[in-house]
Protein backbone atom coordinates (compact mmCIF):
# COMPACT_ATOMS: atom_id res chain seq x y z
CA UNK A 1 0.00 0.00 0.00
CA UNK A 2 1.31 3.46 -0.86
CA UNK A 3 2.42 5.74 1.95
CA UNK A 4 -0.02 8.53 2.79
CA UNK A 5 0.95 12.16 2.32
CA UNK A 6 0.86 12.74 6.06
CA UNK A 7 3.91 10.50 6.48
CA UNK A 8 5.94 13.21 4.78
CA UNK A 9 4.68 16.18 6.75
CA UNK A 10 8.01 17.38 8.03
CA UNK A 11 8.45 21.17 8.34
CA UNK A 12 10.33 21.40 5.02
CA UNK A 13 7.36 19.85 3.21
CA UNK A 14 4.82 22.00 5.02
CA UNK A 15 6.82 25.13 4.24
CA UNK A 16 6.23 24.51 0.53
CA UNK A 17 2.45 24.48 0.97
CA UNK A 18 1.36 28.05 0.32
CA UNK A 19 -2.09 28.09 1.90
CA UNK A 20 -2.14 27.94 5.67
CA UNK A 21 -5.58 26.31 5.73
CA UNK A 22 -4.29 23.42 3.60
CA UNK A 23 -1.24 23.05 5.85
CA UNK A 24 -3.55 22.89 8.87
CA UNK A 25 -5.75 20.24 7.26
CA UNK A 26 -2.71 18.10 6.47
CA UNK A 27 -1.39 18.36 10.02
CA UNK A 28 -4.79 17.51 11.51
CA UNK A 29 -5.09 14.48 9.23
CA UNK A 30 -1.70 13.27 10.41
CA UNK A 31 -2.64 13.98 14.01
CA UNK A 32 -5.92 12.05 13.82
CA UNK A 33 -4.14 9.11 12.18
CA UNK A 34 -1.71 9.13 15.09
CA UNK A 35 -4.51 9.19 17.65
CA UNK A 36 -6.13 6.18 15.95
CA UNK A 37 -3.01 4.22 16.81
CA UNK A 38 -2.93 5.42 20.41
CA UNK A 39 -4.50 3.51 23.32
CA UNK A 40 -5.25 6.80 25.09
CA UNK A 41 -7.77 9.56 24.71
CA UNK A 42 -6.90 13.12 25.40
CA UNK A 43 -8.80 16.23 26.42
CA UNK A 44 -12.17 17.26 25.13
CA UNK A 45 -11.17 18.17 21.60
CA UNK A 46 -9.67 14.77 20.79
CA UNK A 47 -11.02 12.06 18.58
CA UNK A 48 -12.06 9.00 20.59
CA UNK A 49 -13.72 6.35 18.42
CA UNK A 50 -16.28 5.60 15.70
CA UNK A 51 -19.84 4.36 15.96
CA UNK A 52 -22.47 3.48 13.38
CA UNK A 53 -24.50 6.36 11.95
CA UNK A 54 -28.16 6.59 12.97
CA UNK A 55 -30.74 8.96 11.46
CA UNK A 56 -30.62 12.33 13.17
CA UNK A 57 -26.85 12.35 13.77
CA UNK A 58 -24.97 15.51 12.85
CA UNK A 59 -23.65 14.93 9.31
CA UNK A 60 -20.59 17.05 10.02
CA UNK A 61 -19.11 14.16 11.95
CA UNK A 62 -19.47 11.50 9.25
CA UNK A 63 -16.11 9.89 8.44
CA UNK A 64 -16.07 10.02 4.65
CA UNK A 65 -12.76 8.18 4.40
CA UNK A 66 -14.25 5.08 6.00
CA UNK A 67 -17.32 5.42 3.76
CA UNK A 68 -15.06 5.55 0.71
CA UNK A 69 -13.25 2.37 1.76
CA UNK A 70 -16.14 0.29 3.10
CA UNK A 71 -19.47 1.95 2.08
CA UNK A 72 -20.28 2.20 5.80
CA UNK A 73 -21.61 5.36 7.42
CA UNK A 74 -19.87 5.91 10.74
CA UNK A 75 -19.75 8.91 13.07
CA UNK A 76 -16.65 10.27 14.78
CA UNK A 77 -17.18 10.38 18.53
CA UNK A 78 -15.24 12.56 20.91
CA UNK A 79 -14.39 11.92 24.53
CA UNK A 80 -16.84 14.42 25.97
CA UNK A 81 -18.97 17.43 25.16
CA UNK A 82 -17.61 20.41 27.06
CA UNK A 83 -18.37 23.73 25.34
CA UNK A 84 -14.63 24.32 25.33
CA UNK A 85 -13.36 27.89 24.99
CA UNK A 86 -9.84 27.79 23.62
CA UNK A 87 -7.55 30.82 23.50
CA UNK A 88 -4.56 30.47 21.17
CA UNK A 89 -1.70 32.92 21.81
CA UNK A 90 1.00 33.47 19.16
CA UNK A 91 4.29 35.31 19.69
CA UNK A 92 5.22 37.40 16.65
CA UNK A 93 8.30 39.15 18.04
CA UNK A 94 11.41 39.34 15.87
CA UNK A 95 13.18 36.34 17.38
CA UNK A 96 10.36 34.12 16.08
CA UNK A 97 11.57 34.88 12.55
CA UNK A 98 14.69 32.72 12.96
CA UNK A 99 15.08 29.54 10.91
CA UNK A 100 17.96 27.13 10.50
CA UNK A 101 19.32 26.64 7.00
CA UNK A 102 16.54 25.14 4.88
CA UNK A 103 14.15 25.03 7.82
CA UNK A 104 10.83 26.59 8.70
CA UNK A 105 10.89 29.83 10.68
CA UNK A 106 9.70 29.49 14.26
CA UNK A 107 6.84 31.88 13.51
CA UNK A 108 5.59 29.93 10.47
CA UNK A 109 5.90 26.68 12.41
CA UNK A 110 3.95 28.10 15.37
CA UNK A 111 1.31 29.68 13.10
CA UNK A 112 0.78 26.32 11.38
CA UNK A 113 0.41 24.64 14.77
CA UNK A 114 -2.14 27.20 15.89
CA UNK A 115 -4.08 26.94 12.63
CA UNK A 116 -4.15 23.15 13.03
CA UNK A 117 -5.52 23.35 16.57
CA UNK A 118 -8.07 25.99 15.55
CA UNK A 119 -9.27 23.77 12.71
CA UNK A 120 -9.55 20.74 15.00
CA UNK A 121 -11.38 22.62 17.74
CA UNK A 122 -13.85 24.33 15.40
CA UNK A 123 -14.62 21.01 13.67
CA UNK A 124 -15.93 19.82 17.02
CA UNK A 125 -18.16 22.88 17.44
CA UNK A 126 -16.09 24.35 20.28
CA UNK A 127 -15.11 28.02 20.46
CA UNK A 128 -11.60 29.12 19.53
CA UNK A 129 -9.98 32.55 19.52
CA UNK A 130 -6.62 34.02 18.52
CA UNK A 131 -4.32 36.56 20.16
CA UNK A 132 -1.06 37.71 18.56
CA UNK A 133 1.53 39.69 20.49
CA UNK A 134 5.12 40.90 20.73
CA UNK A 135 5.83 43.54 23.38
CA UNK A 136 2.09 44.28 23.37
CA UNK A 137 -1.11 42.70 22.12
CA UNK A 138 -1.21 43.19 18.34
CA UNK A 139 -4.47 41.51 17.34
CA UNK A 140 -7.29 39.66 19.05
CA UNK A 141 -10.13 37.53 17.72
CA UNK A 142 -12.52 36.47 20.51
CA UNK A 143 -13.48 32.78 20.79
CA UNK A 144 -16.28 31.60 18.54
CA UNK A 145 -17.31 28.25 17.09
CA UNK A 146 -18.40 29.54 13.68
CA UNK A 147 -16.83 28.66 10.36
CA UNK A 148 -16.54 32.39 9.63
CA UNK A 149 -14.43 32.86 12.75
CA UNK A 150 -12.12 30.04 11.67
CA UNK A 151 -11.72 31.76 8.32
CA UNK A 152 -10.80 34.98 10.10
CA UNK A 153 -8.19 33.13 12.14
CA UNK A 154 -6.64 31.62 9.00
CA UNK A 155 -6.66 34.99 7.26
CA UNK A 156 -5.07 36.75 10.23
CA UNK A 157 -2.34 34.14 10.49
CA UNK A 158 -1.63 34.23 6.75
CA UNK A 159 -1.30 38.00 6.78
CA UNK A 160 0.83 38.14 9.92
CA UNK A 161 4.58 37.86 10.19
CA UNK A 162 7.20 38.19 12.87
CA UNK A 163 7.59 41.89 13.61
CA UNK A 164 10.70 43.94 14.31
CA UNK A 165 9.84 44.12 17.99
CA UNK A 166 11.12 42.72 21.26
CA UNK A 167 9.32 40.10 23.33
CA UNK A 168 7.60 41.15 26.53
CA UNK A 169 5.54 38.06 27.04
CA UNK A 170 5.42 38.45 30.81
CA UNK A 171 3.67 41.82 30.59
CA UNK A 172 1.36 40.63 27.80
CA UNK A 173 0.23 37.61 29.82
CA UNK A 174 -0.41 39.87 32.82
CA UNK A 175 -2.63 42.07 30.63
CA UNK A 176 -4.48 39.13 29.08
CA UNK A 177 -5.08 37.39 32.41
CA UNK A 178 -7.55 40.10 33.44
CA UNK A 179 -9.41 39.79 30.12
CA UNK A 180 -10.04 36.04 30.29
CA UNK A 181 -13.20 36.09 32.39
CA UNK A 182 -14.65 32.69 31.42
CA UNK A 183 -12.60 29.63 32.23
CA UNK A 184 -11.11 27.87 29.24
CA UNK A 185 -7.97 26.47 27.74
CA UNK A 186 -5.04 28.78 26.96
CA UNK A 187 -2.40 27.50 24.54
CA UNK A 188 0.70 29.64 24.07
CA UNK A 189 3.16 29.29 21.17
CA UNK A 190 6.34 31.27 21.84
CA UNK A 191 10.11 31.00 22.17
CA UNK A 192 9.61 32.68 25.58
CA UNK A 193 12.65 34.92 25.15
CA UNK A 194 11.93 37.18 28.09
CA UNK A 195 13.06 37.15 31.70
CA UNK A 196 12.04 33.71 33.02
CA UNK A 197 10.64 35.18 36.24
CA UNK A 198 8.40 37.53 34.21
CA UNK A 199 7.23 34.73 31.93
CA UNK A 200 6.36 32.49 34.87
CA UNK A 201 4.59 35.29 36.72
CA UNK A 202 2.34 35.90 33.71
CA UNK A 203 1.63 32.21 33.25
CA UNK A 204 0.85 31.83 36.96
CA UNK A 205 -1.68 34.69 36.84
CA UNK A 206 -3.59 32.95 34.05
CA UNK A 207 -3.47 29.53 35.71
CA UNK A 208 -4.64 30.94 39.04
CA UNK A 209 -7.81 32.19 37.35
CA UNK A 210 -8.79 28.59 36.67
CA UNK A 211 -7.63 28.26 33.08
CA UNK A 212 -6.02 25.12 31.69
CA UNK A 213 -2.69 26.47 30.42
CA UNK A 214 -0.43 24.76 27.88
CA UNK A 215 2.93 26.24 26.85
CA UNK A 216 4.42 25.17 23.54
CA UNK A 217 8.02 26.36 23.85
CA UNK A 218 9.08 26.82 20.21
CA UNK A 219 12.81 26.57 19.58
CA UNK A 220 14.86 26.36 16.42
CA UNK A 221 17.13 23.39 15.80
CA UNK A 222 20.16 25.73 15.80
CA UNK A 223 19.18 27.08 19.21
CA UNK A 224 19.25 23.67 20.85
CA UNK A 225 22.15 22.10 18.93
CA UNK A 226 24.38 25.12 18.14
CA UNK A 227 25.96 23.34 15.15
CA UNK A 228 28.19 26.22 14.02
CA UNK A 229 31.85 25.39 13.42
CA UNK A 230 33.53 28.25 11.56
CA UNK A 231 33.97 31.89 12.54
CA UNK A 232 30.38 33.21 12.38
CA UNK A 233 28.70 36.61 12.32
CA UNK A 234 25.53 36.37 14.39
CA UNK A 235 22.99 39.03 13.45
CA UNK A 236 21.27 40.56 16.45
CA UNK A 237 17.51 40.30 16.87
CA UNK A 238 15.21 42.30 19.11
CA UNK A 239 17.65 45.21 19.29
CA UNK A 240 20.68 43.07 20.12
CA UNK A 241 24.01 43.88 18.39
CA UNK A 242 25.85 41.81 15.78
CA UNK A 243 28.49 39.47 17.15
CA UNK A 244 31.46 37.95 15.29
CA UNK A 245 32.76 34.95 17.25
CA UNK A 246 34.42 31.57 17.06
CA UNK A 247 31.43 29.27 17.90
CA UNK A 248 33.64 26.53 19.29
CA UNK A 249 34.87 28.83 22.04
CA UNK A 250 31.41 29.48 23.45
CA UNK A 251 29.44 26.38 22.46
CA UNK A 252 29.54 24.69 25.87
CA UNK A 253 28.64 27.88 27.74
CA UNK A 254 25.81 28.64 25.30
CA UNK A 255 24.30 25.15 25.52
CA UNK A 256 24.47 25.26 29.32
CA UNK A 257 22.70 28.63 29.28
CA UNK A 258 19.89 27.58 26.93
CA UNK A 259 19.42 24.31 28.84
CA UNK A 260 19.21 26.18 32.12
CA UNK A 261 16.65 28.57 30.63
CA UNK A 262 14.45 25.71 29.46
CA UNK A 263 14.70 23.90 32.79
CA UNK A 264 13.77 27.03 34.73
CA UNK A 265 10.66 27.55 32.61
CA UNK A 266 9.70 23.88 32.74
CA UNK A 267 10.13 23.66 36.52
CA UNK A 268 8.08 26.81 37.07
CA UNK A 269 5.29 25.47 34.85
CA UNK A 270 5.17 22.14 36.65
CA UNK A 271 4.93 23.87 40.02
CA UNK A 272 1.69 25.52 38.91
CA UNK A 273 0.21 22.55 37.00
CA UNK A 274 0.89 24.19 33.65
CA UNK A 275 1.66 21.84 30.79
CA UNK A 276 5.07 22.53 29.28
CA UNK A 277 5.90 21.18 25.80
CA UNK A 278 9.36 21.78 24.37
CA UNK A 279 9.11 21.84 20.59
CA UNK A 280 11.97 21.99 18.08
CA UNK A 281 10.88 23.26 14.67
CA UNK A 282 12.45 20.32 12.83
CA UNK A 283 9.86 17.98 14.36
CA UNK A 284 6.70 17.21 12.31
CA UNK A 285 3.74 19.03 13.85
CA UNK A 286 1.39 16.05 13.71
CA UNK A 287 3.95 14.13 15.76
CA UNK A 288 4.13 16.98 18.30
CA UNK A 289 0.34 17.10 18.75
CA UNK A 290 -0.13 13.34 18.90
CA UNK A 291 2.72 12.84 21.39
CA UNK A 292 1.58 15.63 23.67
CA UNK A 293 -2.11 14.77 23.72
CA UNK A 294 -1.38 11.07 24.24
CA UNK A 295 0.85 11.89 27.21
CA UNK A 296 -1.78 14.27 28.58
CA UNK A 297 -4.47 11.62 28.31
CA UNK A 298 -2.26 9.13 30.11
CA UNK A 299 -1.78 11.57 32.99
CA UNK A 300 -5.52 12.12 33.24
CA UNK A 301 -6.11 8.39 33.27
CA UNK A 302 -3.65 7.90 36.15
CA UNK A 303 -5.37 10.59 38.21
CA UNK A 304 -8.77 8.90 38.01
Amino acid sequence: MAETATNYLDPKVLNKVARLELRARLVVEGFVNGMHQSPYRGFSVEFAQHREYVPGDDLRYLDWKIFGKSDRFVIKQFEEETNLRAHLFLDQSESMNYAHDGGMAKFDYAATGIASLAYLIQQQADAVGLTMFDEKVCKQLPPSNTRANLGNIFQSLEQAKARNQKTKIGGVLHELASQLRQRGMVMIFSDLFDKPEDVLKGLREIAQRGHDVVVFHILDRDEVEFPFERMTLFLGMEQMPELLVDPKSLRDAYLAEIQGFQEQIKKGCLQHRIDYVRVVNSTPLDVVLTSYLTARAARKKRRK
